[in-house]
């Protein structure tokens, strides 16, 4: 009986061993899984196609170069207040600015990177078609769920939510009815050419050179190693606090795809190669209209820079400030050489550069003052989070130095970019994107939902809605733009009226294709990593 009860006993620790350690690293899973579908193939020549040897006589469309930094904070620009720690510049960045037109009141179209993205590829608000969450893995929000949330507040997992009918994760993504900007150029006789970051579908159907890109150079997730995490060269600031960085080191890999291609190993700094294969991809089509849509992975986590990069910042004391702020540099650093390379193929006249970020600075880097002067992060609907630079230069047509206060942003790329392309508007559905190169944007309200947080702007007011807490925050942007003083019992009228707006903008709105399963806890004016204080403003964000 002894002996039985030993072997019992044995069996069920050795299970509940197993059950735990299957619980502790299972956020490791999809990470493990596609290594095992697609290992990482070494580093192999990109062979962009070649366009005419010369280029043709008379007038030819403009280039076109859509540029998108991944979770830049306002702040992070120096031309909007100083820089990272007040000394890291960013001239280049800055440049595009001064030499053409800066939108000074331009909003990312939600306050998180792929909804944002989506908008800006099809010119419509995401929610239309149902994209209203930004794609994950369902492991990676039962991660979240996960952390240790912020003072009294915890982050909710809605188990409820998990049903058959949620598609795969690499469904998660632009569904293919929808006309892309890529789709819209090349009807107009463009090349069309991806670099970067992708993160609106991972399905063959889905990706970039099945949705108008004729080439990509894809991480078709929602980030990538910028370095093996032992590479020498690499200087790694790893964020304990965030349960977000945890599953990014345990899970992502140091790779791209190339049309679809087996995942292969990056060459170098994710920055550096992004940069240098869009300088050749440059080169290649320097004789015919092309479209680039490159799409930096910085700064966004992991948080990883080149040891030089690093080296230059010693007055920079804290670690993971100096390793964000190499990054930053470098990226400035590599806009400037394509713009050179422009000059240098003598194209640069003619070429429509657009400048922009997704959203704010995230709250879980662990920095304050990201987004300064603005209040609140990504995964908010205070300025800091969706408030976005937006800048355009074309010397052939842009008169340098301008400066435009029109309510704007990532809707409006979609439209701008096909009136310079002299591409058609797609029929059939809704466009919510104007030319804002034609003339000032035209709309009375913008509008941002995720969930049950839900915000409006129009004219000066601006209105957020929370379910979590319940509350309605009530702000005029004209007198108190970085969102101080709440007027909302003060004005009770206008919050119904607002209210109203947002109400019937929601009419129109589609069901989401995927559910947002977790509510985590966003305090507005701290990092993830200061230390609770009661009182503490506080959103819960829905992804």
């Amino acid at each position: 009986m002894t002996k039985k009860w030993l072997v019992l006993g044995a069996l069920t620790l050795a299970a509940g061993g197993g059950y735990w350690a299957y619980d502790a690293n299972k956020y490791r899973i999809p990470g493990i899984v596609q290594d095992w579908r697609d290992p990482v193939q070494p580093n192999r020549a990109i062979a962009w196609q070649q366009g005419p040897a010369a280029a043709p006589e008379g007038e030819r469309p403009p280039n076109i170069i859509l540029i998108v930094a991944d979770d830049l904070g306002y702040n992070d620009i120096s031309l909007n207040g100083g820089g990272v720690a007040g000394i890291v510049q960013t001239p280049n960045i800055d440049a595009l600015a001064r030499e053409g037109v800066h939108f000074t009141t331009a909003y990312a179209a939600n306050a998180t990177c792929s909804p944002s993205r989506a908008a800006m590829m099809t010119g419509r608000y995401p929610t239309r078609f149902g994209f209203e969450f930004t794609a994950v893995p369902i492991e990676f929000a039962e991660n979240l769920a996960h952390g240790e949330g912020v003072g009294p507040h915890r982050a909710i997992f809605h188990d409820e939510l998990v049903t058959p009918d949620i598609p795969p994760y690499p469904q998660m993504g632009v569904p293919v009815s929808e006309v892309t900007i890529a789709e819209a150029v090349k009807a107009a006789g463009y090349h069309t050419l991806h670099i970067g970051k992708w993160h609106l579908g991972e399905a063959p159907e889905l990706q970039p050179q099945r949705q108008g890109f004729d080439e990509s150079l894809a991480v078709l997730a929602g980030a990538a190693m910028f370095l093996p995490e032992d590479d020498r060269d690499a200087v790694n600031a790893r964020l304990p606090w965030d349960p977000i960085d945890r599953f990014l080191w345990a899970n992502l890999r140091h790779a791209v795809t190339f049309n679809g291609s087996r995942r292969f190993a990056a060459k170098g700094h994710m920055t550096d190669y992004f940069a240098d294969e869009a300088i050749r991809a440059i080169e290649a089509n320097r004789n015919r209209p092309f479209f680039l849509y490159l799409a930096f992975t910085a700064p966004h986590t992991p948080l990883q820079a080149t040891r030089a990069d690093y080296d230059k910042l010693a007055a920079i004391k804290d670690h993971k400030t100096r390793v964000y702020g190499a990054m930053i540099a470098q990226m400035d650093r590599r806009i400037g050489d394509v713009m050179a390379k422009l000059k240098d193929a003598g194209i640069d006249d003619n070429t429509l550069v657009i400048f922009t970020s997704d959203n704010g600075g995230a709250w879980y880097n662990g920095m304050p003052g990201l987004n300064a002067p603005f209040r609140g992060w990504k995964a908010t609907f205070f300025e800091g989070g969706i408030r976005a630079p937006l800048f355009m230069r074309w010397p052939a047509r842009i008169a340098p130095g301008t400066v435009r206060a029109d309510m704007t942003g990532h809707l409006d790329i979609f439209a701008t970019i096909a009136g310079a392309a002299g591409a058609a508007s797609p029929e059939g559905r809704t466009i919510d994107s104007e030319d804002i190169l034609a003339g000032p944007a035209r709309r009375p309200a913008m509008f941002w939902r995720s969930g049950d947080y839900r915000a409006v702007r129009a004219g000066d007011w601006k209105l957020q809605v929370t379910r979590r807490p319940e509350r309605a925050r009530l702000y005029n942007l004209a007198a108190d733009p970085t969102e101080r003083t709440d007027l909302s019992a003060r004005e009770p009228a206008r919050v119904a009226a607002l209210r109203a707006m947002i109400e019937a903008q929601n009419k129109g709105m589609a069901r989401p294709i995927w559910p947002g399963l977790v509510e985590g806890p966003v305090r507005v004016d701290v990092p993830l990593n200061a230390p609770w204080r009661d009182g503490q403003d506080y959103i819960y964000w829905t992804n």
